[in-house]
Formats: C-alpha cells, sequence, structure tokens
C-alpha cells in the first residue's frame, strides 16, 4: 500500500513528504498506522548526518511512536487490528546472557543489530521509494503514516489513553527515568543536578522527585524549559550559557547550593564540557551519569585525582533496562498520575509542519514537538 512519510533524502536539507509504498507485514510482524511521533534529538542527528546507524539515504525519519494495529502477519497472536500499542526500540531477543540479567538494551543478536540499522530479522526493509528499497530510521519509521515492525517491539496500550502523550514514553521517558532508576538507582533523601532539561532531562527531573529526592537542581540554556523543570518538581533552577562555554561556573554554583556537592549529577546535553562540570559537582562517593551522547569522537577530561575520592562515572543506553520490564511499569505510573508524558509537550503538528517543528525544537523553544496523525 501506499502512504504519505517525511523523508530524508539530503543530510542537513529538510525532509521531503513523499509517496513510499509500504509491504504487507511478514511471518511475526505487524503493520502500525501511526497516532503520533515525537521529534526527539536523535532524529535531529539524522538530519545532519550525524547518527552512526543511518547508514544511506534515502530513510524514514522519526523513532518515538505509538499508533493502532492495523494488519498483523502470520503467527502473531498477540495483537489483533485497532490494538493501541507502543513502539519500543530495538527488538532484544530475551534469550541471551544479557537479556537474561534484564540488560535487554545491550541484546547481543544479530537481529537487534538489524532492527536499529533499518531492517527486518531477514536483512529486507518493508519500505520503498520510487521502486527502490530504503530503511526506516531505527527501525521504525515514525514519521510516517504506517510502519511495520516484528511484533516484539510492540507494547499494548490501554484503550481510551493519549496515544501522543504515550508515544513519548519509548524514548523520552523510558531514557530519562532509567538513567534514575535503573543506572544510578536513586535513593531517597539524595541531592540530584540534572543538566540539560529538555525532553529527556525532564524525565530524569520527574524521575528524581518521584524516588523521593530532597532537592533536584535544573539547568539549562533556555528559561522555558528551567519553567517546565519548576512544574515537575526541580527545587533550584540554574540558567547556563549557550555552548557550554562558561560550564565550569556550572560546579561552582552547584557548591553554592550543596557545599559538598551532589549525591548525584545528570548530564543530558552531550557537551563534554557540561558532563565535566556536572562531575565536579559532585561530593565524594558521588554519582554522575552521561544521558546525552556526546559527538562521536569525542573525548571527555575528568580530574584522575577526583576518582580517587571514589567518585563515578557512568554511561546510560536508552535508560539502561528492558522494554518487556520497564515500559509497562512507566505505563502504570502514567495510569497512576505519577508521571506526566503529556506535559512534556509544548506543539502537536501535523506532518506538512514537520520541518516547521523542527526548526522550533533546534531552537530551544519547545520541551517536546510531535507529530500527529
Amino acid at each position: 500500500m501506499r502512504m504519505r512519510a517525511a523523508v530524508l533524502t539530503e543530510f542537513g536539507a529538510p525532509l521531503e513528504i513523499r509517496d513510499v509504498d509500504i509491504s504487507d507485514p511478514g511471518p511475526g510482524e505487524v503493520r502500525v498506522r501511526i497516532a503520533a511521533s515525537g521529534i526527539c534529538g536523535s532524529d535531529l542527528k539524522a538530519v545532519d548526518g550525524a547518527s552512526p546507524v543511518v547508514s544511506g539515504l534515502p530513510v524514514v525519519c522519526g523513532h518515538e511512536s505509538s499508533g493502532t494495529v492495523e494488519a498483523v502477519g502470520a503467527g502473531v497472536t498477540a495483537y489483533a487490528p485497532g490494538d493501541p500499542v507502543l513502539i519500543a526500540l530495538g527488538r532484544s531477543c530475551g534469550r541471551c546472557r544479557r537479556c537474561g540479567r534484564g540488560e535487554g538494551h545491550l541484546c547481543t543478536d544479530a537481529a537487534r543489530t538489524r532492527a536499529i540499522m533499518g531492517l527486518m530479522p531477514d536483512g529486507s526493509t518493508r519500505l520503498r521509494l520510487d521502486g527502490t528499497a530504503m530503511r526506516p530510521y531505527l527501525g521504525i519509521g515514525g514519521f510516517a503514516e504506517y510502519t511495520v515492525v516484528h511484533e516484539r517491539q510492540l507494547m499494548p496500550l490501554p484503550r481510551g489513553v493519549d496515544l501522543a502523550a504515550m508515544s513519548l514514553l519509548s524514548c523520552a521517558v523510558v531514557t530519562g527515568v532509567g538513567a534514575v532508576v535503573n543506572t544510578a538507582r536513586v535513593e531517597a533523601g539524595a541531592t540530584v543536578l540534572v543538566a540539560g532539561c529538555g525532553g529527556v532531562g525532564l524525565n530524569v527531573v520527574q524521575a528524581a522527585v518521584l524516588a523521593g529526592a530532597s532537592r533536584v537542581i535544573a539547568s539549562d540554556i533556555a528559561a522555558t524549559k528551567l519553567t517546565a523543570a519548576e512544574l515537575f518538581g526541580a527545587t533550584d533552577v540554574l540558567p547556563s550559557d549557550p555552548g557550554g562555554a562558561n560550564a565550569a561556573d556550572l560546579a561552582t554554583r552547584v557548591r553554592e547550593l550543596e557545599p559538598d556537592g551532589v549525591d548525584y549529577a545528570f548530564d543530558v546535553t552531550g557537551v563534554p564540557s557540561v558532563l565535566a562540570a556536572a562531575f565536579e559537582a559532585t561530593r565524594p562517593g558521588g554519582t554522575t551519569v552521561m544521558v546525552g551522547s556526546p559527538p562521536a569522537g569525542t573525548n571527555i577530561s575528568v580530574p584522575a585525582g577526583a576518582l580517587f575520592g571514589s567518585r563515578r562515572l557512568m554511561g546510560c543506553q536508552g535508560g539502561d533496562g528492558s522494554a518487556a520490564s520497564d515500559l509497562p511499569r512507566l505505563v502504570d505510573l502514567c495510569l497512576a498520575e505519577r508521571l506526566d508524558p503529556g506535559g512534556l509537550i509544548s506543539e502537536r503538528v501535523g506532518l506538512d509542519a514537520i520541518n516547521d517543528a523542527i526548526g522550533h525544537v533546534r531552537a530551544g523553544e519547545v520541551v517536546r514537538a510531535v507529530v500527529v496523525f
């Protein structure tokens, strides 16, 4: 069948709204009618040619998506047409040693690697542009009316929920909350710094509040995002300079609030100097988590002597958990009104306005823009 999709045909250029052919789902696959897809920083990296998983063009962008099952392939029994679903990033096998340890994000199965690169388990793709095979970004391609994914990538949602709000669970929410719960394991009474308060950073904020942190210090270059951070429970806000030029000053200002340093610091910017400042802002024995991804080939410098103070510097990939276990818990927290994904949405646009929305994201004018269908 034919559908409309936002296609990247040239790095750095606006997305083109094109007619794309999408195949019927094969065995174990499901075709989903997309309801909503958030515009994530990872999508901007793809557009700019900075994403390591985009091996060639054209590609259908988008990955933070929810929708409704439209058709199922042979052997699929867990889903039926009309079911509301969330589309998870990747598809862990559930059988390898890492999956057995609850580390689905580090699954070693070759099919998961193919999915991230935009291919089905058999190495093929379900999309064609003008008769030529093309790939969906991160195996989803959510800036389109439909997608075909393996059934292991889906998570059922209750009927009647706001699918636009729920779409954010698959990336921004699971990454931010997972960084707090799975990676750092913030405990009640802890003090926390969050550097970068976009869609992911605000989920770090609300997860820290949910964990019972006694102080949550939020820092960002955009006043609108600091206002949002306060609404999500930040106790203190620290405006920062664009580009991280004076990032070292962040540690000084944090220590004016917490003289010994914070227990936990989260860098959600991907700016190496900000990460170094976040590390400097922690106390001896404190933990710094790199949530934002720095540019490829970037080196990060921290004082070696500080590590002898039992400070920890950790990485985080997609919330360091398993979608199969984490996403249902996040859905339950949303239904219990303990998490508020809808509060992250600053703008809802149609597919034809996607380039305007991308511009707003680049300018820092929105927390999360969502394309709705």
